[in-house]
């Protein structure tokens, strides 16, 4: 099964940024075979001058309604609970983009275990 996830990098190489101040999403599909870039998205970053409002992490959740997981460097507390309240995984790491989605893609398993009906 492939999963669809959302890469915060500012490089295409590295998770490194902080969700608010993110401009780009790499979107990547994984499964058993490795991962394949699929597109990058763009949008205003949640995060002006430290604030942010429910509106803005709205804007996020439409951009990326086709993806299960968001893998950011960073991701303050009012963002990580309105978002995992919405259904989206969060997945808050630091290291280059090849390593961290192989990673996923060995260990699908833990990170989207199966829901039981």
């Amino acid at each position: 099964m492939a999963h669809l996830i959302a890469i915060s990098s500012s490089d295409g190489k590295t998770i490194h940024q902080h969700f608010g101040r993110t401009k780009t999403f790499l979107i990547v599909s994984i499964n058993d075979n490795g991962y394949k870039y699929i597109e990058t998205r763009t949008i205003e970053p949640c995060c002006n001058h430290f604030e942010h409002h429910e509106h803005s992490f709205d804007k996020v959740l439409n951009l990326l309604n086709d993806c299960e997981a968001i893998v950011t460097g960073k991701i303050g507390n009012g963002a990580l609970e309105y978002l995992t309240a919405k259904g989206m995984k969060i997945f808050e790491t630091v290291g280059y983009a090849d390593d961290i989605l192989n990673e996923f893609c060995r260990n699908q398993s833990h990170y989207f275990p199966k829901k039981d009906n």
